[in-house]
């Protein structure tokens, strides 16, 4: 794990999407927080200790989906398959397949493996559950929204990107995202056209990896459409935010994932900066969406 600073930073934009907004201040305590992402061969040290299954290896309980034929409820996950040419980039049943036999296993479904040739790859298909049980067997906890915004800035304040003002300083790719086309042709210009190695682009001033691209990430906080309205004064700076799930829990219920992912195309989905947000539904598993954990200090 590498420690990240406590104090005050931005989170937030007004100049990109309308969940991002306000921008405003917090203050983070520091915390300890997972160098890279929860990779593959970390996460089967977890199942061999424990037998755990993860949501995507479970048949879906009928009742939390009224309405769907019980014969198609069957074990699998969210497969980014592409398309074959350029379509509408308002409906994402384009590019997305639910694939029965998906898992953390077999992230593309039956036939695929990441155990032998991706096992330094972050895990996917895992659910928001499956990340939680992972982090309280690792004696860690998932870091808030405000946690993972504040790591990945690195202290560099208010800039676009993590690492500055713009996409790729120099023509160098300095995360994993996609290139070209969208939802199409990954050119794969940078040598990764799915997920890379954790670490292969450049570790913030931090020492942290992949905070930015390669896999979205959970979070401990549950969705909201924007953030709260900005403070009037510099006394009141939300102080370790936290918008933990209460009430009954039920799996649709969404939980905000951070930094982007190998699938974000400047054209449809610019979130590889530090103040992007997405909602995941809770019992969501796909291929894009990893996880970290953080551990308070003291």
């Amino acid at each position: 794990m590498v420690p990240i600073p406590g104090g005050t930073s931005p989170m937030g934009s007004e100049d990109f999407y309308p969940e991002e907004r306000p921008a405003h201040p917090v203050r983070v305590s520091p915390f300890l927080l997972d160098r890279a992402p929860v990779t593959v061969a970390a996460f089967a040290r977890f199942v061999e200790a424990t037998g755990y299954v993860t949501v995507a290896e479970r048949t879906p309980d009928p009742r939390d989906h009224p309405g769907v034929d019980p014969r198609v409820l069957v074990p699998g996950g969210l497969v980014f398959t592409g398309s074959a040419g350029p379509v509408p980039l308002r409906d994402p049943s384009r590019w997305w397949s639910w694939v029965p036999g998906a898992s953390w296993r077999s992230p593309e479904g039956p036939g695929s493996t990441v155990l032998d040739d991706r096992s330094d790859h972050p895990v996917t298909q895992v659910s928001w559950e499956d990340a939680q049980a992972y982090a309280h067997w690792a004696g860690r906890r998932l870091p808030t929204e405000a946690e993972h915004e504040s790591a990945s800035r690195g202290g560099a304040g208010d800039t676009v990107y993590a690492w500055g003002g713009e996409r790729c300083p120099g023509g160098r790719h300095l995360a994993n995202t996609w290139q070209g086309p969208f939802p199409y042709w990954n050119t794969g210009e940078d040598g990764w056209p799915t997920t890379s190695p954790v670490g292969t682009y450049p570790a913030n001033p931090y020492g942290a990896v992949d905070l930015i691209g390669n896999v979205w990430e959970w979070t401990a906080d549950r969705w909201t459409a924007s953030h709260p309205g900005a403070v009037a004064s510099p006394c009141c700076v939300p102080d370790d935010p936290r918008r933990p799930h209460t009430g009954p829990e039920h799996p649709r219920d969404a939980f905000v994932v951070k930094g982007g992912s190998h699938l974000c195309a400047p054209e449809y989905c610019l979130r590889y900066r530090p103040a992007a947000r997405q909602p995941q539904e809770r019992d969501s598993a796909t291929t894009h969406i990893g996880f970290r954990c953080a551990l308070d200090i003291g």
